[in-house]
Order: structure tokens, then C-alpha cells, then sequence
């Protein structure tokens, strides 16, 4: 997304970040000491933290005199002295109700000529249908990419540019954030454009299928990154993977995601009542009340209160879950069970516990740097969520050979932070560590006023951070002992490691039973969509009327054969054959002979088949069409132009509508591709299906036609965009087309020599 660059100075100015409002401690933080020093106040004062002390020269002793100064001794961590953690002043703002139920929070701040905002809303993935997961990432991603009934994105983008603003859009686990920042004079235009998007949003097709294509190639690297794996399994084990908590988005889930189903999660949870409105910067605050009760005043949805949010299902899965990966070098793990909440009165001690542990200077790399020889990188975190419980998790890396002796060590290092008090000057550094933490997540009017949405949000007290400094302050040795004995708790330690079985140093057996984790990707199986008897009804009346947009059901009846030759112009950035063109030749005989020729750089390329068997011809031979060279012609055959119109004529096909736009063309044989309208001329638009690959999952795939001509009574495009996985692959221009010029089968059965 394109941004002025006098914008993203004052972006960095003000020190926002773009981000959705949470509360304090919310996100977990890699544990370590983090206490600044004292400044150096002259030459011959102590330094920063680690400084040495230099004695001043004694008169007449300069250098080359033979005399010299003796040291200072240095201080050491004791030593140092800081100044008492200054008390968080919460900015005064406003508050109100507009008449149409949306709560409005205002902030003044005129130290710089922007203005900033967010609007929350009470939605989630955790309220994603199961079969439907990631509905909630793509509304909150369509939201804004999408554009307006009024304006496409890339309309948005270059009005927003030339307005140097920003608008994004998402949604989270529990909370939806729609965040813009702009100047002060385009305040009132941005919030204009905003209010479109948020009352008039487009959630157009094109949209849709290249933001789902880009989650399903995420979903195709989920497995990438060890330590990726080690927590998604973590958190699927300990919350449940039939659950929202612990479930993650499938090929399958995505893929039954319809326009529709992104309108109506909309229509469901953005209405004004759900939402909360926070707009801080330079501004009046009585004018932009004023302002955005005339802007908002005819937005007057209602809709049934929300439910609350899914609770969080007790029930402990301890036990040693091995995800093998063979290409890693190391082992991988994490370690833990579920956590807490803001609100739980150990919060502040397992907070400080985790720093103790963990971190650079923490007990768990100081004793594997003894025992091992070189320490293992294990980050600590008592996970809290505002609303339901979060995870306690240490995660690391260390040698294969090694993974044993550093699973014991946790487990030790566990077992000793519930049996003994930690020593003052641990809970020392790691209380200067925590304010810090806590300290730089409320050090300006922005990060508070993030905060207190996040308060107004969630429901906690508008004093919830100073009381969470004075609870950081108070915790004592007696409370780390205490919280950790009642908090965590061994037996219930889930143990996930991710790595080569064969480089580990000894079997994990010896730590007790293993269960191996099935981490493969489930594979697309273009699924149907939902199917009633309305819906087959409206998706045949559709198919009629495309029908008749093209030329008639009898003309397209009439096509006995067909030739096609276009070029295929390969987009740079696909690898091997990226900027290439290929000239492709696709011949077709009534009802299932169809043949391509395809001249590629490295040579020319045949595949035939009479729609039961075939033959494929590369430059290094021919054999038996097979394998998913055979599924990709055979998929090829199903969408012939002719026949893909004529489906409610054939035997064993089904048309279904899934939305007033789009309808799904399947057969028996498993064949399906979606069938997108355009409205105002009734021509097939666009088509998408899944495109096999020799390895590897599908690649969701989608025709994008245009420039229509008649051949002979019917229209045909004549130039086309290919995208794969929601990113270009080629732009198809047809250059030569011949119907009923009656092509023999044999002609195509015959293999080139």
C-alpha cells in the first residue's frame, strides 16, 4: 500500500504504530534485563551501564610522565541507583454516545499537525464457523483491499495518497480494527472515505480470490519454520483443535468462503452499536463531535447484541508430542500448558517469573551454558489474553544432540521456581526489566489512549495500568514462590519437539511416552459448496441467462469442433518461465476428443486424450498421460467453453448458485470450478478451479476474461489473466479462432514424430 513520505515522517514523529488497541502486557515479550544506566554526566563520572570508573590525572602527570592514576573501582550492578518509576498520567478525553448506539472517545493532542484513529469492533476469528475458518481474516482484510460500493481499492490507494493519509483493516482473534492517520487538514476527507468503507463496503470478487490465495500459500509454508510448527501444535494440544482457540485454516475452509458468507460476517457484527470510536490528535473536540454526529447520523443498522466470546475448554494435555522434521539441523521445542488472565491477582509474579527464567542473563541459558557448554535459546512467557486464558510457553532451539539434556533442564529449572524462593537480586533485575516493559508500552499519549480503547473494549478499569505498575512493584520472593507452586504445574506440561529423531543425542522415550504429530497440510479436494433446492434452482437459471448472454443454448449446441491459438505472455516474477512466451494451440472434437500443443523454450509440448486415456509428448519422449498431467487435462476437457455453458445438458453435472454472482459447475467425477456473472452484461466474467501440481498442494487458479468477439453468433474472450494463488501468472491474447471447421478425432489422436 502506497504512503507519502511526509506522512511516514510523521508517522515516525508521533511514534505511532499502526496496530489494534489492546492492553498493557497483552503481546508476550522475549524476557531479559532491559534497566538503563545512569547518563554520564562528565569525563571522570561513571559511564553507562558496564562502565568503568577513571580517576582524574594528578596535577603534572600527564602521559609519558611515568605516573599514572589508579583505577577507579567499578560498581558493581548493587551499586547502581535508579530513579522510582514515575507515575503513568492518564490524559483527560471525552466520551459520548452518538444517537445511533456507536460510543465516541476523543483525545486532543496538538504537539504535532495529525490526526489518528481506530475503530473497534466486538468480532473475531473465534467466531469463525468451523467449516469456514479464516472467514473473519478475510472480511478484515476485504474490509479495506476490497473498496466501496462507490470506489475499487486501487481507487482508495491513490485517493488516500494524494490525501498523504492511511486506512487499514483487520480483524484478530477477538477484536476487529479499522485504523487511519492522516494530517490535519484532510481530516474531514479521510473520515469521509472512512465512513464509506466502513457503511458501503465493496467485498469485490477479484478481491476475494487473490486475498484467498495469498492466506492459502501462508497455509502452504505453515510448516516452513520449526518453531512455527512447535507452537501452532502447542496451542492446537492445549485449547483444543476443535475448538477457535486452537483450530487454523484449511485449503477446505477457505475455500468454501463465498462473497456472500464475507457479506453477511459483515452485516453481523458491523453495525454502530458494536463499535467503539477513538480518534486522538490535533483537533477540537467539540467540532469533531459535531462533525461525526451530522457523518454518522444516517447510519442506523441494527442488529441482535453479540454473544460473548467462546470460553476456553480446561483440559490438560500433558504428555511428549514429536513433530518430525528430517531436513532440520536443530531440534526445536516449546514447552508448557495454559496460562492466565489480566485479571488474575499472580498475573504480576508470573510475569516477573517468566524474566527470571528466561532471557539472556536467565536461569535456563545460564544452565545449559554450564552443563552444555553453549547455552540454548529458550524464551519464557506467561501468556494473559484480556478475556480468556492465555498460554505459559517456553520456547527454544537447541543442537539435536542436545534436545534431552535440554528438556531436563526446564523441567529442573520448573521444579526449583516452585520449590525456593529466587534470590533478591533476580527479582531485582527482573522487576527492572518488567517496568521497563511496562513503562515503554505507556510512554506517550498515543500508546495510553490505545490502551484505554482497549480498556473501554475489553471492560477493565480506566485505572488498570497503574494498578498493573503497582502490582509489578509489590511482587516479593514470597509471591514468585507462591504463584509459581499454585500456577505451574508439571504434570500438566505439554512437551512438543520438532526436529530429526536420528540426530537427537538419545531417544525422547527416556522422558517418557512419545505420540507422533500428523503436521501434513490437508490437501484441497474441491469441495462442494452447500446445496439446496433454491440454490440449484437459481444456479441453473443463472447458467440459462449466460446462456443467452453468449448466443443461446442452441448455437452453443451446434459446436461440433473447435481450434484456438493465443500466446501466453508469462509474468517475470514466476520462476523458471518468467517473462516467456508461449504459443498454445487447443483443439477440441465433440464430446470429449481434445488435444494442446504448447511450444515452449525448452520445446514443444503435446497432450491428448478421447477423454478416458491419452498420451503426453515432451521433447524428452512420450508415455502415458498419468499422474497430474492427466488431472490437469482432464480439468482442462470439463471447462471447454462449450460444454462448461451447456451443463445443465449433461449427465451427472450439478449447477449451484452460492451467491447472486457466482455459481459452482461440478460432476461426478469430482471436477469443479466457480462461474462469476458480470451483472450488467451476463458474461461469464471470471472461472477459478484448483490446478494439480506434480508436487505439492494445488494452486487455486483463476480465469479473468475479457474483450469479447463474435464468432459466429458467439462470444468469445479473446484475452484473458491467469492468476495463481492470488498473484499473476500470464496474460492470454487469442490470436486465431475456428469453430465447426471439421477436425477429425484421428487428426488429434496422432502423436507428433
Amino acid at each position: 500500500m502506497r504512503r507519502s513520505l511526509g506522512l511516514l515522517l510523521l508517522i515516525c514523529a508521533v511514534g505511532l504504530a499502526q496496530k489494534a488497541p489492546t492492553l498493557p502486557g497483552t503481546d508476550p515479550a522475549v524476557a531479559g534485563p532491559a534497566a538503563p544506566g545512569p547518563a554520564a554526566p562528565g569525563p571522570a563520572t561513571q559511564g553507562g551501564r558496564g562502565g568503568t570508573a577513571v580517576a582524574p590525572e594528578a596535577p603534572g602527570s600527564g602521559r609519558g610522565r611515568g605516573a599514572t592514576a589508579a583505577p577507579a573501582t567499578a560498581p558493581g550492578p548493587k551499586d547502581l541507583k535508579y530513579p522510582p518509576a514515575r507515575t503513568v498520567q492518564i490524559p483527560a478525553f471525552t466520551t459520548f454516545t452518538l444517537p445511533n448506539g456507536m460510543k465516541v472517545c476523543l483525545l486532543e493532542d496538538h504537539e504535532l499537525p495529525v490526526v489518528t484513529g481506530s475503530v473497534l469492533v466486538r468480532t473475531g476469528s473465534l467466531f469463525d464457523p468451523p467449516e469456514r475458518i479464516g472467514l473473519a481474516q478475510l472480511t478484515g482484510t476485504l474490509l479495506r483491499a476490497g473498496g466501496t460500493a462507490l470506489k475499487t481499492g486501487e481507487q482508495l490507494d491513490d485517493m488516500l495518497e494524494a490525501l498523504g493519509a492511511v486506512i487499514d483493516s483487520s480483524i484478530g482473534e477477538s477484536q476487529g480494527t479499522v485504523t487511519f492517520i492522516t494530517l490535519k487538514e484532510n481530516t474531514d476527507r479521510v473520515l469521509v472515505l472512512l465512513k464509506e468503507m466502513l457503511t458501503q463496503p465493496g467485498f469485490r470478487s477479484e478481491k476475494l480470490e487473490s486475498t484467498r490465495g495469498q492466506v492459502r500459500t501462508a497455509v502452504g509454508h505453515r510448516n516452513d519454520s520449526p518453531e512455527t510448527i512447535t507452537t501452532r501444535e502447542m496451542r492446537g494440544l492445549v485449547y483444543g483443535k476443535d475448538t477457535p482457540f486452537g483450530w487454523d485454516a484449511q485449503y477446505g475452509t477457505l475455500d468454501r468462503i463465498t462473497r456472500g458468507d464475507v457479506r453477511n460476517f459483515y452485516q453481523r457484527y458491523f453495525f454502530p452499536a458494536n463499535l467503539i470510536f477513538g480518534v486522538q490528535g490535533d483537533f477540537d473536540s467539540g467540532k469533531m463531535k459535531a462533525t461525526l454526529e451530522a457523518m454518522f447520523a444516517d447510519w442506523t443498522v441494527q442488529q441482535k447484541p453479540v454473544p460473548e466470546f467462546p470460553k476456553v475448554k480446561i483440559a490438560p494435555s500433558p504428555g511428549i508430542f514429536l513433530a518430525e522434521k528430517k531436513d532440520a539441523t536443530q531440534a526445536t521445542f516449546t514447552i508448557g500448558h495454559l496460562g492466565g488472565q489480566h485479571r488474575d491477582k499472580d498475573s504480576a509474579a508470573l510475569e516477573i517469573a517468566t524474566f527470571i527464567l528466561g532471557g539472556p542473563r536467565g536461569r535456563l541459558v545460564e544452565r545449559s551454558r554450564v552443563k552444555m557448554g553453549s547455552p540454548s535459546e529458550i524464551r519464557v512467557t506467561w501468556g494473559v489474553a484480556p478475556d480468556h486464558q492465555g498460554l505459559f510457553q517456553l520456547t527454544g532451539s537447541t543442537r539435536s544432540i542436545s534436545i534431552l539434556e535440554t528438556i531436563k533442564i526446564v523441567q529442573e529449572e520448573l521444579e526449583r521456581l516452585r520449590t525456593a524462593e529466587v534470590t533478591e537480586d533476580e527479582l531485582r533485575l527482573a522487576r527492572e526489566t518488567a517496568m521497563a516493559k511496562a513503562i515503554a508500552e505507556t510512554d506517550s499519549k498515543a500508546k495510553i489512549f490505545s490502551t484505554l480503547l482497549g480498556f473501554e473494549y475489553y471492560g477493565y478499569p480506566k485505572d488498570y495500568i497503574q494498578e498493573r505498575q503497582k502490582a509489578l512493584l509489590a511482587v516479593t520472593r514470597a509471591d514468585i514462590l507462591r504463584a509459581a507452586k499454585a500456577s505451574i504445574v508439571p504434570a500438566n506440561l505439554t512437551i512438543v519437539v520438532s526436529g530429526s529423531p536420528m540426530l537427537f543425542g538419545d531417544s525422547l522415550e527416556r522422558l517418557g511416552p512419545v505420540t507422533k504429530l500428523d503436521i501434513t497440510i490437508p490437501q484441497p479436494k474441491g469441495e462442494l459448496a452447500e446445496s439446496t433446492d433454491t440454490s440449484l434452482a437459481q444456479g441453473k437459471q443463472m447458467l440459462q441467462k449466460a446462456q443467452a448472454a453468449i448466443g443461446g443454448a442452441d448455437r452453443l449446441a451446434a459446436v461440433r469442433d473447435y481450434s484456438m491459438v493465443a500466446q501466453y505472455q508469462i509474468d517475470p516474477a514466476i520462476q523458471s518461465l518468467g517473462g516467456s512466451k508461449i504459443t498454445q494451440t487447443d483443439r477440441w472434437v465433440s464430446p470429449t476428443v481434445f488435444r494442446q500443443d504448447s511450444v515452449l523454450p525448452s520445446g514443444a509440448v503435446a497432450a491428448y486424450t478421447d477423454g478416458k486415456i491419452g498420451w503426453i509428448y515432451t521433447p524428452q519422449g512420450w508415455g502415458a498421460l498419468a499422474g497430474s498431467q492427466a488431472k490437469q487435462v482432464f480439468g482442462d476437457l470439463f471447462r471447454i467453453y462449450f460444454r462448461l455453458f451447456l451443463s445443465d445438458r449433461l449427465e451427472g453435472r450439478t449447477i449451484n448458485a452460492i451467491d447472486d454472482t457466482t455459481l459452482q459447475i461440478s460432476d461426478a467425477t469430482g471436477q469443479v470450478c466457480s462461474v462469476e456473472i458480470d451483472t450488467q452484461t451476463g458474461l461469464p466474467r471470471k472461472i477459478s478451479y484448483d490446478t494439480p501440481q506434480a508436487a505439492g498442494p494445488p494452486i487455486y487458479t483463476e480465469e479473468v476474461y475479457e474483450d469479447f468477439r463474435d464468432i459466429a453468433g458467439i462470444k468469445i474472450p479473446f484475452k484473458f489473466a491467469i492468476n495463481q494463488a492470488g498473484r499473476k501468472f500470464a496474460d492470454v491474447v487469442v490470436n486465431e479462432y475456428k469453430m465447426n471447421a471439421g477436425i477429425k478425432p484421428a487428426e488429434l489422436a496422432k502423436r507428433p514424430q
